[in-house]
């Protein structure tokens, strides 16, 4: 955070707040990781803060401190409301557009609380007096990290915060492998096991606790895989039928197009989700390299992120979705060569 959001920032702390902070739309590690945290160092220091979530997360995060206080939008939407109406801050973390919140973005566009944003996403809109955006920086919650050392209180990280940052990097690095991983990040995490963050036990309650149906899912949806060579590119599709079939959980798709980059030579991996509810095919890219998904998503299929790690999403049956995504690829095939 630059110097004068920094002070900005101690400024509003300077005395007691109510406080509301606010993760994405279907929060992964990383958004529970880093609003967690940040809720554990707010009340330790004198505040009233409330994690509002838009919606549910993934059991396999159900287990970090704190997490039983998180309200859902959905399911606590008068409690919910109020937190945000009443605060005099509200914290966004993890997103940098309004849009990503679904339909508590009317109530956030409403609020009159001074509004921080802590994100490491690319092109943040402006809708946040305060921002701490960087996207060389591997998770939000690095940033909260380095946001809590850069308050002055990095003695105030207990062992609660700690497995909370831990997880978020540990998840959003891909378990320290991504590009964004950098050697000050691995400094993050060994102060942070000094400070008492149990990282076998953290690795084994995110990674080690599968049902035995996410497992069938993911061999569904490995069957599914189709490689197309010429474009040094994987996809997979999964519907809402097959998802059904599976006895889909939310989370227990994360992670599964990591696995089409796994495949010698292959570059860029996607997998398409049928969200019947919501009627789109939810999108995930992945990419190794230079080729940008970000760029890609945000041309043509509603979305965005980082370089390498974006979503998107289409409202075409799955049949018209694959045929646009496949046309479009002769367009990147000399960024996509091996």
């Amino acid at each position: 955070m630059n110097l004068e959001h920094l002070n900005k920032l101690k400024k509003l702390l300077s005395s007691p707040k109510k406080i509301a902070i606010i993760p994405h739309k279907n929060p992964d590690g990383d958004a529970i990781g880093s609003t967690l945290a940040l809720w554990h160092y707010l009340v330790n220091t004198g505040h009233t803060a409330s994690i509002v979530a838009p919606n549910d997360y993934p059991k396999f995060l159900k287990w970090m401190p704190g997490s039983d206080k998180i309200l859902n939008f959905e399911k606590e939407n008068s409690q919910s409301k109020a937190c945000i109406n009443n605060a005099d801050i509200i914290f966004t973390l993890d997103f940098n557009h309004l849009g990503r919140v679904g339909q508590m973005s009317a109530v956030l566009e409403s609020a009159t609380a001074t509004f921080v944003m802590v994100d490491h996403h690319q092109e943040p809109s402006d809708y946040a007096k305060i921002m701490y955006s960087d996207v060389k920086m591997s998770s939000t919650c690095e940033m909260v990290y380095v946001l809590i050392n850069q308050l002055g209180d990095e003695n105030s990280i207990t062992p609660e915060i700690a497995n909370c940052i831990y997880t978020g990097i540990m998840t959003d690095t891909g378990s320290f492998k991504f590009a964004a991983t950098t050697s000050n990040t691995h400094r993050v995490i060994a102060d942070l096991m000094d400070k008492g963050a149990e990282g076998t036990e953290i690795h084994h309650r995110i990674y080690d606790t599968n049902s035995p149906s996410r497992l069938h899912l993911l061999g569904c949806a490995l069957k599914n895989m189709v490689i197309l060579e010429e474009y040094s590119t994987a996809y997979i599709t999964l519907s809402q039928d097959e998802l059904d079939a599976y006895n889909y959980q939310k989370g227990d798709t994360e992670g599964f197009v990591n696995y089409g980059l796994t495949l010698d030579g292959i570059k860029f991996a996607v997998i398409f989700i049928e969200n019947r509810e919501e009627g789109i095919y939810k999108i995930s890219f992945r990419s190794v390299g230079e080729f940008s998904v970000n760029d890609f998503a945000r041309k043509h299929f509603s979305g965005g992120g980082h370089t390498n790690a974006a979503g998107g999403k289409s409202d075409d049956n799955i049949e018209d979705t694959i045929t646009k995504f496949i046309s479009l690829l002769p367009l990147y095939k000399n960024q996509l060569q091996p």
